[in-house]
């Protein structure tokens, strides 16, 4: 099927001479440098075009956001009333402990990241970061840079170009759950909350500027330097209300335990912090298994129902039992065992591709490795989709080049029901994953030919 930006997309190319190409790069250079947008050492954006996406496409990601976030909202609830339900979801021994405190706010995880793919203009989302959704920082920082570039100025007077900004959601979904918390009392003061040499610290910058811009109070904060005495969270003599949480945690309660200042001060409705531990639940990949399980179909409406079979791959997890397979009965290892050109494995609850096996990627003697490593821990198995790719320029030894990407569609969503900006990510390998170490990062912008 044709893009519908193809044309845009085409244009973009046409005007991109080596000469322009070179001229951009030195641009987008400097931005990348002046601006941080690198993750560790390596620089975010590797390409010379950003993702030009169509009206049509757009309204298509909109509407797929706001179908299926309503069965996860709906699995989330279900598993808050019924323990059989909640079970599913694989939760660790200190999960359950600590996803009874009330966070002092409705959504369980307020700011959040699909991750997906558009599949002749149908999204197929293949994970859910319900708990620390990165990148929209870089996005609104790389989309300021694109609008700079030479070649874009060129693009501009052929296009109207929309770009798709997300800092904004995530501030107005932190202040909406500190109101909602009692925050009325006083100014937020926010704590972005995470380890200090993790290789997203650059966005944190941009974050904790942004914030200080809207007038806001703005710390970074490592977890192993705040303190809690006195009623009060503090790093330093910053004095904290609301923590904006990066840190993982599985990582917080592994390295400072259940007692952590940020717990203790959490549990005592001293902070709000946002996403709450109860974004556990919707963060493990067995979250996609519950919604698409066929023992689970009595727990969703019909046009919830719809929208699973429309958006979500079969997913289940990984486990000794009979199923079904688009509606064909089968005992589930055996099957899995034997059709690893066609699936997926995933750990629940790891992150940046790790534990991660493509099944065509590996023999069968690899594979067998990894179903056994499945049965021992929670994992999903998810059906294999179709990668989209698209031509993206890149500047060699001074010449354009023009290579195909695979490419997903990564829309930040908030207060779990509408789409705040778009993340897009590139890669030559079948793992999109900046984290794992490979592909780029363009911003998203939405495109109309000026009449």
């Amino acid at each position: 099927m044709t893009d519908p930006a193809s044309d845009a997309i085409a244009t973009y190319h046409d005007l991109l001479t080596d000469e322009l190409a070179a001229e951009s790069q030195a641009q987008l250079d400097h931005q990348l440098r002046a601006r941080g947008l690198f993750f560790g050492e390596r620089a975010l954006c590797t390409v010379l075009r950003p993702r030009l996406m169509a009206p049509t496409q757009y309204r298509a990601l909109q509407t797929g956001v706001a179908a299926i976030m309503g069965a996860f909202v709906r699995a989330h609830e279900a598993a808050m009333e019924d323990v059989a339900v909640r079970r599913q979801f694989c939760l660790e021994p200190w999960e359950e402990r600590l996803i009874s405190a009330d966070p002092g706010f409705t959504e369980p995880s307020p700011t959040s990241r699909l991750d997906a793919f558009m599949v002749d203009g149908t999204l197929r989302f293949t994970e859910y970061n319900a708990e620390t959704p990165a990148g929209a920082g870089y996005n609104d920082a790389l989309s300021q840079a694109f609008y700079g570039l030479p070649v874009m100025r060129r693009f501009l007077r052929r296009y109207d170009v929309r770009p798709l900004p997300a800092r904004h959601g995530v501030l107005r979904v932190l202040l909406d759950a500190y109101e909602q918390w009692g925050g009325r009392r006083e100014p937020p003061a926010i704590a972005i909350l995470d380890w200090k040499d993790v290789p997203t610290f650059s966005e944190f910058v941009l974050f904790r500027d942004y914030f200080r811009e809207q007038g806001i109070a703005c710390e970074i904060a490592d977890p192993r330097e705040v303190e809690y005495r006195d009623g009060r969270l503090r790093a330093g003599d910053f004095a904290i209300n609301l923590v904006y949480k990066r840190v993982l945690l599985s990582e917080l309660v592994g390295r400072e335990g259940m007692d952590s200042p940020v717990l203790r001060a959490v549990r005592d409705r001293a902070v709000c912090m946002v996403n709450p531990v109860r974004c556990k639940l919707l963060h493990k990949k067995t979250s996609l298994a519950v919604l698409s399980d066929e023992r689970n179909a009595s727990l969703f409406d019909s046009h919830q129902r719809r929208a699973i079979e429309a958006h979500i791959p079969w997913t289940r997890r990984v486990e000794e039992r009979r199923s079904e397979f688009h509606g064909h009965p089968i005992d589930l290892i055996p099957f899995v065992a034997g059709s690893r050109e066609r699936l997926v494995l995933k750990p629940s609850d790891d992150y940046g591709g790790t534990g991660i096996v493509l099944g065509w990627e590996v023999d069968a003697a690899g594979w067998d490795a990894a179903v056994r490593t499945a049965l021992d821990r929670p994992y999903i198995v998810q059906e294999r989709i179709e990668l989209p790719s698209e031509p993206y320029p890149s500047l060699e030894q001074g010449r354009v080049r023009f290579d195909d990407r695979m490419l997903d569609t990564a829309p930040f969503v908030a207060h779990g029901e509408s789409v705040d900006g778009c993340l897009t990510r590139l890669s030559t390998a079948a793992l999109l994953n900046v984290t794992a170490g490979g592909g780029s990062t363009v911003p998203t912008f939405v495109v109309e030919k000026r009449t």
